[in-house]
């Protein structure tokens, strides 16, 4: 799938290129809106909202996620990056920089020097985390890192988190920062919600679709498979995605000899990914740690029941035997007694997955996500 043009400009239906050019400019930096990410797909939600109505967005496009480069591109790339953002500033003057990142080391290290580019300029800076370790964690016991994170997190005309509980625990930490919480969306269509969907006549349809890393859960999803096959209980898993892990995912699924129930597909985008989810009676998401991951949203939106960890933002969007079912992490076992119960009680899974949508429908719209944005910018713009 080729890459979307990455145009300055962004004009909604009906809009001229005159009336266009008295918008406030806002810079959105993140990986390829083509890569397997959650901040991609957050990327691609904004840019083809009605916020383009609004607002002339453009995009600078940072870390390694859907680009094909070597080691010495790579190099290159982190070095001369900072520079090429300052250009990019100078030429296109945003009135606000929307900085996307997450709590790793890698990322926030890389992030705080574009904060340093936009702040030397003096433009409105929207710093948006995307889930990570919580700040009075992410140094451990580094008193001047943790100095340091205090007032970076201070220096963002707005805090962008996911999630409550991250909202009181960075409030905790850095009192001066400018915090608020906007929670991650989808759009809501129409999906087929009947009994007939979810019928005991066929083994329960399993969907993993995300990044392929080690802290995905993966694993442990593939290894649940194995043990129902043990139990005589059978599940098709389907693993849609990209990522570092995928060769040990595929010696995985050979070691627990499991080929004929796993099939990895690929990455998968629009009607693809749509098909996928249509044909999906449950999300396998139990992962180690996570913000408000979009695979989340997406399967509720389409009535695939979530088997997830209550880990980052996923709690305050699933209750246990409500919206779908919670296991810990680290624990295919409870995995597998999970996906059994889901595939012996079909009244059950449709039961969760009729709530799921709701919740999401209610809470967890592209409508909400763009009006909070709008708001956001307005205020800084």
């Amino acid at each position: 799938m080729p890459d979307p043009p990455q145009a300055d400009l962004v004009l909604p239906r009906g809009a001229s290129v005159a009336g266009d050019a008295a918008l406030p400019r806002v810079l959105l930096l993140g990986p390829a809106r083509t890569a397997v990410s959650g901040v991609s797909t957050h990327l691609n939600q904004l840019f083809d909202s009605p916020l383009a109505q609004h607002f002339r967005l453009s995009q600078f496009q940072v870390g390694s996620e859907g680009r094909g480069e070597g080691r010495a591109a790579f190099l290159l790339r982190l070095i001369t990056s900072p520079c090429a953002l300052l250009a990019r500033l100078v030429r296109v003057r945003p009135r606000i920089v929307h900085i996307n990142t997450s709590f790793e080391p890698k990322g926030y290290w890389r992030d705080l020097v574009y904060l340093g580019v936009a702040k030397l300029l003096r433009l409105k800076v929207v710093y948006q985390i995307h889930g990570g370790a919580l700040p009075a964690q992410f140094f451990g016991k580094s008193p001047l890192l943790t100095r340091l994170l205090r007032r970076v997190l201070a220096w963002p005309d707005a805090v962008v988190l996911l999630s409550a509980a991250e909202l009181a625990a960075f409030r905790e930490f850095a009192p001066a920062a400018r915090l608020r919480r906007i929670a991650n969306a989808v759009p809501i269509g129409e999906v087929d919600l009947s009994p007939a969907r979810y019928a005991v006549q066929r083994p329960l349809a399993v969907t993993y679709l995300g990044r392929l890393a080690v802290d995905k859960g993966i694993f442990e999803t593939i290894e649940a498979v194995r043990l129902l096959r043990e139990r005589g209980v059978e599940v098709h898993l389907r693993i849609a995605g990209s990522g570092a892990a995928l060769e040990q995912i595929r010696r995985a699924i050979a070691e627990a000899d499991v080929g004929e129930r796993v099939v990895l597909v690929g990455a998968l985008f629009g009607a693809a990914k749509e098909q996928l989810w249509r044909g999906s009676d449950v999300l396998a998401f139990p992962s180690y740690r996570e913000g408000l991951p979009y695979a989340l949203l997406e399967a509720m939106s389409w009535g695939a029941v979530p088997v997830v960890t209550p880990v980052g933002a996923i709690a305050e969007v699933v209750q246990d035997q409500v919206h779908g079912l919670i296991v810990p992490p680290r624990n295919p076992a409870a995995v597998a007694d999970a996906l059994q119960k889901l595939s012996e009680d079909r009244a059950l899974l449709h039961r969760l997955a009729l709530a799921a949508r709701e919740r999401v429908a209610s809470q967890f719209s592209v409508t909400r996500l763009v009006a909070e944005f709008n708001d956001l910018y307005r205020s800084l713009a």
